[in-house]
């Protein structure tokens, strides 16, 4: 199937789209902030483990029943479950004991009771920086030599707008933050970049064969070239993650839902937002200018004909 659309044409339309979606997520992180889980601001741990299997549900039932609504549920093996909750005081921590003793027919001594600081969140957090920015660093060495420093750059700030997304509508919707948050984060850098790959690919291959065209209509048909793989891509990987978002397990919910966001913003920030970086940039180079004074007006002409 062939498509004829002037993506690069309504630029600024992209743009504003973008621009409206990040600013409106930066309103809320401003004003509501993230919702950090007990990993980052620390809390009270409970080791137990039961006679016969609990499942999660029955657990955060039952903390719930005690007052606990956010509390982090785990299994860890066989019977075994940890229980993160918020910090509570030391008589709140022998109640929380005792009542989940009582209930699940173990001895209040068999539960390991712990206080939790929010050091290890705060280690998480360091560690997924620094492999941000290292990642980053090298994607922009490797894209620069396997494209170019131009491509490279607007790559980056393709992910730089997924990333501000994603954080946007975390405060928006007031989900928590916790390490699955940061593992998805990183891993819609991937999904984002190879989005974005597969279109510059495509630009390459055919500004070598540019021929009486401006290099925006060249970028307009690259990516009309590619849009049915782009589309199918995006399709195929977000299918499965919505359907860990609306029917899985609780656990894996966290991390489904800023993988599924990711994806969508990283889909359209490939096409309307790298892309369109790319091309304002390159129009800019000397050749290109004298390929836009003589087939910009023709181009021009011919979109006009279409529309009527």
């Amino acid at each position: 199937m062939n498509f004829n659309i002037d993506f690069i044409g309504r630029i600024k339309i992209w743009f504003a789209i973008s621009a409206t979606v990040i600013l409106i997520g930066m309103v809320g992180l401003g004003a509501r902030g993230l919702n950090f889980g007990i990993d980052f601001k620390g809390g009270t741990s409970f080791e137990v483990k039961t006679s016969k299997e609990v499942t999660v549900a029955k657990m955060r039932e039952e903390l719930k029943r005690l007052g606990i609504d956010n509390a982090v549920v785990q299994p860890v093996s066989g019977n075994q479950m940890l229980v993160r909750t918020r910090d509570i005081s030391a008589d709140e921590q022998a109640k929380v004991k005792n009542d989940i003793a009582q209930h699940f027919g173990v001895k209040p001594s068999e539960i390991n009771v712990q206080s939790v600081g929010p050091g290890w969140g705060r280690e998480i957090t360091n560690a997924a920086v620094q492999a941000l920015v290292l990642a980053l660093a090298g994607l922009l060495v490797y894209i620069s030599f396997r494209f170019e420093f131009k491509m490279a750059v607007a790559a980056i700030g393709a992910l730089v707008h997924d990333i501000l997304i994603t954080i946007g509508i975390y405060a928006l919707v007031g989900r928590e933050v916790n390490p699955n948050t940061i593992a998805a984060l990183l891993t819609i850098l991937g999904y984002s970049l190879y989005d974005t790959i597969v279109v510059f690919h495509r630009i390459k291959e055919n500004g070598g064969t540019m021929a009486k065209e401006t290099y925006s209509a060249m970028v307009n048909r690259s990516i009309n070239q590619v849009l049915i793989r782009s589309i199918n891509t995006t399709m195929t990987v977000i299918l499965p993650v919505g359907a860990i978002l609306f029917l899985g397990g609780e656990t894996l919910k966290d991390f489904a839902f800023a993988l599924f966001i990711g994806i969508a913003s990283g889909a359209y920030s490939s096409i309307f937002v790298a892309t369109p970086l790319l091309t304002l940039w390159k129009e800019r180079e000397p050749q290109n200018q004298v390929l836009r004074r003589k087939y910009g007006a023709q181009e021009n002409a011919e979109v006009l004909a279409t529309v009527k």
